[in-house]
């Protein structure tokens, strides 16, 4: 057991942003337990003013280049909220599968980019390579795939440009849905292949629970395990969902010293939103072979161990290029249609929501009677992650004190990679004293 112990993580590595661990302890006492976020604050909200509904996506989809389409989304069904603009069938299942390439990309980005490094103890990726060389190349082709698919549907790998309120500025063509439908039938043995490989190193996940409350999408009409549609939920709302616009009864953002971002809480004083929240609430609604890669590694419902989320990542990996294939089907069995879409200004407030790889996503915008933005609201996911992060920090800590410095460090390092949070994402507060 440490009697003294000072740790100061500045700033932590392999993370999107700048985020803070400070550890004191005294004579056994800890003095000092802190999830700091010192990050310069982001303003899109004001940005976004006096701007015309139909540049919305486009300005916010700059709030991340790892997360530009979820954000885009999430802004395109607030703006046709707000003025009831209805979408089409098929531009609603191609959004789908544009939100899907993105979800793909980032976990493959995470899985086997920044988490994989800790599971085979080295610091970063790159000496990775002379270790694991096979399973990296595979992680960056599948990353790749994710890519050239963005390509495809939203025009480009980051900050779409054929998403419009109303719908799409373009349709692929049944030639590329078919050819994007083979080559995920082709991943399946690569994905299968990354997940045998992380199971190799599954023993150097840390075994670690705190009871937690998970918020995500749920859709039932019809059940789906869903990144798109749906209300809110937890696994404290006794199975209620409530409608996005209500979503501030949800998040009940609020602030803390120690940090730029906002926190969140609803049932309890913290809540986790990410895979593990969607697999914790909708696991039963799982593709065949996400199901299966879920037994692989024993993944069960109502698991609240936070270093899991990287796996229930990769059970989603195998959910969303198992739905994309019958959803290709879907698209092509209907038959591809050009769809000219126009849409008019006027006044009105709407919320949109979406699941981000990295959890629940809510915009939230008001135009006057000409179109033009006079008020926002965004809700970042690592922004609700962050008071959960120091929640488990507190939990954690104390049950590993015996353990050497090294490895106390690794493990509070490696549990906030766990929630692959998005820092820079989620700053979006600042305290100001004026000085007279």
């Amino acid at each position: 057991m440490h009697n003294n112990l000072d740790i100061n993580v500045h700033h932590i590595t392999r993370v999107e942003g700048h985020g803070n661990i400070v550890v004191n302890v005294k004579e056994g006492k800890i003095e000092k337990l802190q999830w700091q976020v010192p990050e310069a604050p982001r303003f899109f909200e004001a940005m976004v003013r006096g701007h015309s509904y139909q540049d919305i996506q486009t300005i916010v989809s700059r709030i991340c280049g790892i997360c530009s389409i979820t954000h885009s989304l999430a802004a395109t069904k607030a703006v046709e909220a707000a003025l009831g603009i209805k979408v089409s069938e098929q531009a609603d299942k191609l959004r789908i599968l544009m939100h899907y390439s993105e979800q793909l990309q980032s976990h493959t980005l995470h899985v086997g980019y920044l988490a994989a490094p800790d599971f085979f103890g080295t610091p970063s990726v790159v000496p990775l390579v002379a270790r694991a060389a096979d399973a990296v190349k595979t992680i960056v082709k599948a990353h790749r795939i994710a890519n050239n698919w963005s390509d495809l549907i939203a025009g480009r790998t980051t900050h779409p440009v054929t998403l419009i309120p109303g719908g799409l500025t373009r349709t692929p063509t049944e030639k590329q849905l078919r050819q994007l439908q083979q080559t995920l039938k082709d991943a399946v043995p690569d994905l299968k292949k990354i997940a045998e490989v992380v199971l190799s190193v599954a023993a150097n996940i840390p075994k670690f629970e705190r009871p937690t409350e998970y918020v995500s999408l749920k859709q039932t009409t019809p059940p789906t395990y869903t990144f798109y549609h749906g209300g809110v939920t937890s696994n404290d709302n006794k199975g209620a969902v409530l409608p996005i616009e209500k979503w501030h009864d949800v998040a009940n953002e609020y602030m803390v010293e120690q940090s730029t971002a906002k926190w969140a809480k609803w049932h309890r004083d913290a809540y986790a939103v990410g895979a593990l929240a969607r697999f914790n609430n909708n696991a039963e609604l799982l593709s065949p072979m996400a199901k299966d890669a879920a037994k692989m590694f024993g993944l069960q419902k109502d698991c609240c161990n936070p270093y899991m989320n990287t796996v229930a990542q990769l059970v989603e990996c195998f959910h969303i290029v198992e739905t994309s294939i019958d959803l290709i089907d879907q698209l092509l069995v209907r038959g591809l249609k050009t769809e000219k879409v126009t849409s008019s200004p006027k006044a009105g407030k709407g919320a949109g929501c979406v699941e981000a790889p990295r959890g629940i996503l809510f915009h939230e915008y008001e135009f006057d009677k000409n179109g033009k933005c006079v008020a926002a609201d965004i809700c970042i996911p690592t922004n609700q992650n962050h008071a959960n992060i120091q929640k488990d920090f507190e939990k954690l800590l104390p049950e590993i004190l015996d353990q050497s410095e090294k490895d106390i460090r690794l493990k509070l390092e490696m549990l906030v990679r766990a929630y692959d949070p998005c820092i820079s994402c989620s700053t979006h507060f600042l305290d100001v004293q004026f000085v007279r």
